[in-house]
């Protein structure tokens, strides 16, 4: 766990020029457990912070009461409680304009699902729709789930981190659910322990301060880090999400290089070189297929900071388009 977690008042670490801060769980003993709930006041300020920032730790909100914003990479939710929201090791979220801000806080490390690996496969998919609003009945039985986690937790009683992890994959189940009954069954398998290692890669995104998974240039790459065939990871893929390697590893690299575009102030250059592009100006032809505009346009209509001096060198305004890397 070295690197996910740290005792009280550890500084965060230093991130790279331009990058939003990266905060690491903190615990109350160094033999303690990589986890912890309680209430927006009680988990402290940070539970509130209105600066964007990234997390190398999962966080679920349970949010009873309050009005503003909560914003997720470039997506904003506003506030009409009751909701519950996951946010991602690697994604960037703060609170904007939050008043009375009220409800719960569960934190805590992948290596805290040790005894249901598969709910890192659940909280992918949750991710896909972070926030949601809860009927009384899913916010009662949400309410219900956090208080018995709360108490657990606060009494440390013997075999207390295996009745926390028991209790925290009941509400991940439960939280899948909310999307409806309709959506297919999890994949098993050698094919789905694959996938679901390359989905892992290619969507960890640099909370060490790096570029993470995202800048690896292609499936090959991939398929050596993962220790298979580039045919074989193409067919894991396709059998268990039905979409192609190579499809997934663009949506990563183009998400990430939206990030980086909306909510820092590196140059397109920099942003280029963090998602695993040598040349800007490839960089820049790829991000136009994929989104249907130039980095710089992308920052002007959806960007917090002012424009970067440098990204004028790099407007992207060639029309030749190409295939870039991570098609195959």
């Amino acid at each position: 766990m070295r690197g996910t977690t740290a005792l009280p008042g550890t500084p965060c670490t230093t991130p790279k020029e331009g990058q939003p801060p990266v905060h690491r769980l903190e615990v109350r003993l160094p033999d303690d457990v990589p986890f912890a709930v309680g209430t927006f006041d009680g988990i402290g300020p940070m539970s509130r912070a209105d600066f964007p920032h990234r997390h190398t730790f999962y966080e679920i909100v349970h949010v009873t009461h309050g009005t503003g914003t909560h914003v997720v990479d470039l997506a904003r939710w506003e506030l009409r409680p009751p909701h519950i929201g996951v946010i991602l090791p690697g994604q960037v979220h703060h609170w904007e304009n939050a008043r009375d801000l009220d409800g719960s806080v569960v934190l805590f490390t992948p290596e805290f699902l040790l005894d249901h690996p598969g709910d890192e496969e659940l909280l992918r998919r949750i991710g896909e729709r972070p926030w949601l609003r809860l009927d009384p009945a899913a916010h009662t039985r949400t309410a219900r789930l956090i208080a018995e986690l709360t108490e657990e937790y606060g009494h440390g009683d013997s075999g207390f981190a295996t009745v926390l992890r028991s209790l925290l994959h009941v509400l991940l189940v439960r939280t899948a659910r909310l999307g409806g009954p309709g959506e297919a069954a999890a994949p098993t398998g050698r094919h789905a322990a694959v996938t679901d290692a390359f989905v892992r890669l290619v969507t960890r995104t640099g909370t060490d301060g790096g570029a993470g998974g995202v800048g690896l240039r292609s499936v090959r790459e991939c398929a050596e880090r993962l220790g298979v065939s580039p045919g074989y990871l193409t067919e894991a893929v396709r059998a268990a999400l039905g979409r192609t390697p190579g499809s997934l590893l663009r949506e990563a690299r183009t998400h990430e290089a939206q990030r980086l575009l909306a909510r820092t102030d590196l140059s397109v250059r920099q942003v280029a070189a963090r998602t695993g592009f040598d040349d800007p100006a490839y960089f820049c032809r790829f991000f136009r297929r994929e989104t249907g505009m130039t980095p710089g346009h992308f920052r002007k209509h959806h960007g917090e900071h002012h424009e970067n001096p440098h990204d004028k060198h790099h407007d992207c305004s060639a029309p030749s388009i190409e295939d870039a890397p991570g098609d195959t």
